[in-house]
């Protein structure tokens, strides 16, 4: 048999068994939309947090002061609960939040190396 996509306009195929759970759309054409505008506004708020990350540079000293091990695991800890509380897959949150602390100091890293002392001859 052959695999294919998904008929996007159709009605579902599966039911949840929870009786609490509310379907939000009828159909994957409109899951797909409301995902894609969530994605927009969690680009936009990414790069709203790359810019603080990119200024937070200018107070640390050094590569460890950059990679902050005791404030990634309270990020880690602060968005796992705020997670719970909201109702969401903690264990995705995590995952999610791991590799962006790993890209967001990777590209810290960079940005401190191209920076200089404040009071150094430019």
């Amino acid at each position: 048999m052959q695999e294919k996509e998904p008929e996007t306009h159709g009605a579902p195929l599966r039911r949840f068994v929870d009786p609490a759970y509310q379907p939000l759309c009828s159909n994957l054409a409109d899951v797909r939309e409301k995902i894609d505008a969530l994605d927009r506004k969690i680009v936009a708020l990414l790069a709203e947090r790359g810019r603080y990350v990119k200024d937070a540079a200018r107070f640390k000293c050094d590569a460890f002061q950059v990679s902050a091990p005791q404030r990634q695991q309270e990020v880690i800890d602060k968005v796992r609960a705020l997670a719970e509380k909201e109702g969401a897959y903690p264990e995705v949150v995590e995952a999610a939040y791991r590799a962006l602390i790993a890209g967001f100091i990777a590209r810290e890293q960079q940005d401190h190396l191209g920076m200089v002392d404040v009071g150094a001859k430019p």
